[in-house]
């Protein structure tokens, strides 16, 4: 391979979250596997363009330009064949604050807005904060995998004057990568009922064989029209820390009902390293992340041989997407102070517990396998001897 992803990097002192451990009340000596925050460096490409701002030295007030724009249109045409339009473009600090504004722009008080749990733990907490409605599709799981409840669907819309849906494509934790009838079915209903859909696209890159990522809006005009895509760099090429993201807005009545809303945060212009990385991303970073998705393919199977052949009652959901791994624990019988416990002290693994995700989460949690295969290896023996005894 061309890139070293079975490198090692010291993260500690570098003021990263995740291996923030004393601050946030973890052990010094816990593995950390939870936040979505891979443990590879980004790539050349964008570390040599963040180099070279940096020695020219002025980091005035920024914005894009048209080769910015171009650099996206041409991504998205050729990774998932969907073809945006520069009128579409808002760009900002992250998907969780687009969709905060989202929100609040586009709902009023007493509105529903529903989301598909077990999910994304911040789509509740930005519904819950702006005092609106929170209304629950839990996801059903049979036979090792999940589908969505299309009848309870529905209700849900109709029994809690839902006005928005957050649509998670890849879905963040379960790994489900949305089929073209799954995608039309849920447009269908929406469409039936007026109801806008934000759809948060951020790990669209990462898809695995046999699966395809289909953007909403791109499905038909009538999907574009009701449609907030929101997307960045930042997952796909672990830059979250330089904060851009890019959400498209077709419709010109709710771009402009969310330009006005994000207007009233007092942010305007986006970081100059933030552009810079995301072009320098998008234009020369396909290569690496070709590469990437080969690796993470290898941890996920080495992650699936392991459990099958060494701790047989932890069983993977299989994504079909993200680099995020849904791991089901309910034949250890834990309660989940139980399960927590045997995670964090047994194992010393800082993974995302289930019940954060939402309904459904009880007994699961979710592992970040972004890392060099040594560390994932050494996690999952750790967990095999804390299992063992129980």
């Amino acid at each position: 391979m061309k890139y070293d992803f079975d490198r090692v990097i010291d993260r500690h002192n570098t003021y990263s979250i995740k291996y923030n451990m004393v601050a946030r009340g973890k052990p010094d000596d816990v593995l950390p596997l939870w936040v979505a925050d891979m443990d590879f460096q980004a790539p050349p490409c964008v570390i040599d363009a963040l180099i070279k701002h940096s020695r020219h030295g002025i980091f005035g007030y920024s914005d894009t330009d048209n080769t910015y724009f171009e650099t996206l249109r041409n991504w998205f045409a050729r990774r998932i064949d969907w073809n945006i339009e520069q009128d579409w473009l808002i760009k900002t600090p992250g998907v969780v604050n687009a969709i905060h504004i989202a929100i609040c722009a586009l709902t009023k008080s007493g509105d529903g807005v529903l989301i598909q749990q077990p999910v994304y733990y911040p789509f509740a907490s930005a519904v819950r904060l702006a005092g609106r409605k929170l209304a629950v599709n839990e996801l059903l799981y049979e036979n090792g995998g999940y589908s969505i409840d299309f009848d309870d669907f529905e209700k849900k819309i109709m029994d809690n004057n839902v006005k928005l849906f957050i649509l998670c494509n890849p879905h963040n934790p379960v790994g489900r990568v949305w089929t073209y009838e799954e995608l039309i079915r849920l447009g269908d209903i929406c469409l039936r009922h007026g109801v806008i859909v934000i759809s948060d696209e951020i790990h669209q890159d990462f898809v695995y064989d046999g699966h395809r990522h289909l953007a909403f809006a791109g499905l038909n005009p009538t999907y574009r029209d009701i449609t907030i895509t929101c997307t960045a760099p930042s997952k796909t090429f672990n830059m979250a820390g330089l904060q851009l993201s890019n959400i498209f807005i077709a419709n010109t009545r709710l771009r402009e009902r969310f330009i006005q809303e994000y207007a009233r945060c007092g942010f305007s212009q986006p970081g100059v390293m933030g552009i810079v990385a995301c072009q320098a991303a998008y234009e020369g970073g396909e290569d690496w992340l070709r590469e990437l998705l080969g690796y993470l393919t290898g941890n996920l199977s080495f992650l699936q041989d392991f459990l099958i052949s060494r701790v047989p009652r932890v069983k993977l959901v299989k994504p079909e997407g993200t680099y995020l791994a849904w791991l089901d624990f309910r034949e250890l019988r834990l309660n989940n102070r139980e399960l927590d416990d045997m995670i964090l002290h047994k194992a010393g693994l800082w993974l995302d517990d289930g019940p954060m995700f939402g309904a459904g989460g009880e007994g699961f949690q979710r592992m970040n396998i972004a890392c060099p295969r040594s560390v994932l290896q050494e996690a999952l023996e750790r967990l095999e001897r804390a299992v063992l005894p129980i």
